[in-house]
């Protein structure tokens, strides 16, 4: 039911009251915003009867001329309607204002302790440097840098990316060849889409492996054909009679597993890509990752005409930064530059200036000095947690990365009983099956020992001892006695 006239007056009169205190020279818009707001937000509903503007200009005390234009302006765009002699009405033709926007970002539930894989420390952000590298870069950017981007990034973030994946980790990078991307999702959603249009229709993917890859080449129009693994790497024979000409690897810290591909894995895969002409797409998710020696080179820089590589700052700095890189083969390189260019015209420019500004200063050098330190504590601190309140845990895979594998005994299983009771004293854990663990000795043990993929970066030292001790005592309900 509309509201009567007198009390459509009132509630005109509250709402519009606080835009009158404009200055005057934006008094006229501040009124039309406020009652077009008042309109849309369903305080005043369609069919209620406005004030005259004679009435409702005395109220506010304002010119009559101020009101009419309002009026005026709000029938134009719909919001009122008028008839000679009939008065002033809300029109039919608006709906109430949606609710505020929700945040569907991915949020893990809340826990006492999260030991769920794939999230580094945020608050290891460099802020303050990264605030400096932002001045600089706007004081001296060029005005017709703002314009569009080169689609494969600025030129001068391409150079510096290309001298540090060639320092650092080996590969074979030419500034021409390399792409900067939003992380490496859309690298592969951008190789998936190249591929497709070369008539691929299905990739292969490491299982056990991420679960977000086969979503990301679905989204292209490809399948995916999971490719079981044995303890160096992908199993050769199945790759070969998969029937596949492009499979998505991570042999410098292989996730889940841990493992690093042995280096007869590593050229016996690149025989297979050069066998079918087909393409090894690398995932370096975590290569400046390593504790124990220095880190494994590239599978790239073997040779860069059969592999994709893949990389970002998502572990290093923050994947909200949304930067990420491809070095791509020749032979693709045209194709995917074009679908790039299409996809997006190109990555933000002034955030691609501040990391190029980021790297060429050494920031990004002292950033992953920074984080190596902090997550090697942590990896040790988790090991030996384990060690102390889960006797008899075996920790698999090299010390890299920012995740280890855990084998509990058979006495803490079944391991579906032992996430329950994790997940009742508030620890959150991933279990290697949830990886898609069929390959052979990946998965669950027949012995119903407990297979965990363990996250620890994004803990304090402290929470994570706090953490493997709470895991502990719901165990040790689980069991009927004390978990040691």
């Amino acid at each position: 039911m509309a509201p009567s006239g007198t009390n459509a007056r009132t509630v005109a009169w509250e709402l519009l009251l606080p835009a009158v205190a404009a200055p005057q020279r934006g008094r006229g818009r501040a009124l039309q915003s406020a009652l077009r707001d008042a309109v849309r937000s369903g305080r005043l509903t369609a069919g209620t009867r406005l004030p005259s503007s004679r009435e409702l200009a005395a109220d506010l005390r304002v010119s009559r001329g101020l009101v009419t234009e309002a009026y005026e302006q709000l029938t134009a765009e719909g919001y009122l309607r008028s008839g000679r002699g009939a008065g002033t009405w809300v029109g039919g033709a608006t709906r109430a204002a949606a609710l505020p926007a929700r945040d569907l970002a991915p949020r893990a539930p809340v826990a006492s302790a999260d030991f769920r894989p794939g999230t580094p420390d945020l608050s290891l952000f460099p802020r303050t440097a990264w605030a400096a590298a932002h001045k600089a870069v706007l004081a001296r950017l060029p005005h017709h840098v703002l314009g569009y981007p080169d689609p494969r990034g600025l030129p001068e973030l391409r150079t510096a990316l290309a001298a540090l994946l060639a320092r650092r980790r080996g590969v074979a990078a030419d500034p021409e060849r390399l792409i900067v991307c939003s992380g490496v999702a859309q690298a592969m959603t951008l190789l998936g889409f190249v591929l497709h249009g070369r008539g691929l229709r299905t990739v292969g993917l490491e299982d056990p492996g991420s679960p977000e890859h086969a979503a990301l080449f679905a989204s292209a129009g490809l399948g995916a054909v999971p490719l079981p693994l044995d303890e160096s790497g992908l199993d050769p024979s199945q790759l070969g009679r998969s029937g596949v000409r492009a499979v998505v690897t991570t042999p410098a810290h292989q996730f889940p597993t841990g493992i690093a591909y042995s280096a007869e894995r590593r050229a016996e895969l690149l025989d297979w890509a050069r066998s079918v002409a087909g393409f090894v797409v690398e995932d370096d998710y975590d290569g400046d990752f390593r504790y124990d020696r220095a880190p494994v080179g590239a599978l790239q820089g073997l040779d860069p005409e059969r592999v994709v590589y893949t990389g970002s700052v998502s572990k290093s700095l923050a994947p909200g930064l949304r930067l990420g890189w491809l070095v791509a083969p020749r032979e693709l390189l045209d194709e995917l530059v074009e679908r790039k260019r299409t996809m997006d015209l190109g990555n933000p420019a002034l955030d691609q200036a501040v990391l190029a500004d980021f790297v060429q200063g050494g920031g990004y050098d002292r950033q992953l000095r920074r984080c190596q330190r902090a997550y090697r504590e942590r990896r040790d601190t988790l090991v030996a947690a384990l060690a102390e309140h889960f006797p008899g845990t075996e920790v698999s895979g090299i010390a890299a990365g920012l995740h280890i594998i855990a084998r509990l005994p058979a006495r803490y299983g079944p391991e579906d009983a032992f996430v329950r009771r994790a997940a009742g004293a508030g620890v959150a854990l991933r279990t290697l099956a949830e990886c898609g663990a069929a390959g052979r000795g990946w998965s669950a043990a027949a012995d119903g020992s407990v297979r965990l993929v363990m996250g620890y970066a994004q803990l304090t030292p402290a929470e994570i001892v706090r953490g493997v001790r709470t895991l502990a005592g719901a165990a040790g309900r689980g069991t009927g006695g004390a978990a040691r």
